[in-house]
């Protein structure tokens, strides 16, 4: 015998054994047709209502991922310029000193356009005072110096840096002098 005379004989056998499960199964299924249409459509509409959630889900989350993905896209943007923004503010306060009022002016325009351009993307200024509460997870101590009273022990005694949020995010924390 041949190898594919043994093949199709193996296949025949295969084929016979199938259609007697299936003749087996048929006769020991006394359900109706009607009934096992009505289970399989019950069971496909399952599938169906689940797949369909699934995909409501898929199409929130992205919604979601894009809209976040969208507010802080700016944000290496804005983080390189808060440097400038510091600089302006220590400008702006040199030159307070001086007699140059018209210069004082001109600065005082270019750092608020600037701001508030900045401000219009998303930028907020963490407001921060000295005497307020340290909270180590919204400020970064820098050092800590002997509190010049019992009332500002473990409170901010000088804020070094300016800390600013970009929508609920805090980008840069600001850099604070506590009181032991």
């Amino acid at each position: 015998m041949s190898k594919k005379d043994k093949n199709n004989a193996t296949a025949n056998e295969s084929v016979d054994e199938q259609i007697k499960d299936i003749n087996e199964n048929s006769s020991e299924d006394t359900r109706t047709v009607e009934e096992q249409l009505t289970e399989e459509l019950a069971h496909e509409k399952d599938k169906f209502l689940r797949l369909f959630a699934e995909f409501e889900n898929y199409k929130r989350r992205t919604a979601k991922e894009r809209s976040d993905l969208f507010k802080t896209a700016s944000q290496d943007v804005i983080v390189s310029l808060l440097p400038v923004l510091d600089d302006f503010d220590r400008a702006y306060t040199e030159i307070a000193k001086t007699e140059e009022k018209d210069l004082l002016k001109g600065v005082e325009l270019i750092k608020n356009k600037f701001r508030n351009t900045l401000e219009n993307k998303g930028l907020e200024l963490m407001d921060l005072q000295a005497g307020d509460e340290f909270n180590a997870d919204n400020h970064e101590a820098i050092t800590q110096i002997p509190a010049p009273n019992d009332s500002l022990k473990g409170k901010i005694i000088d804020v070094v840096e300016k800390g600013y949020k970009l929508g609920d995010k805090i980008i840069r924390f600001p850099k604070v002098v506590i009181g032991q």
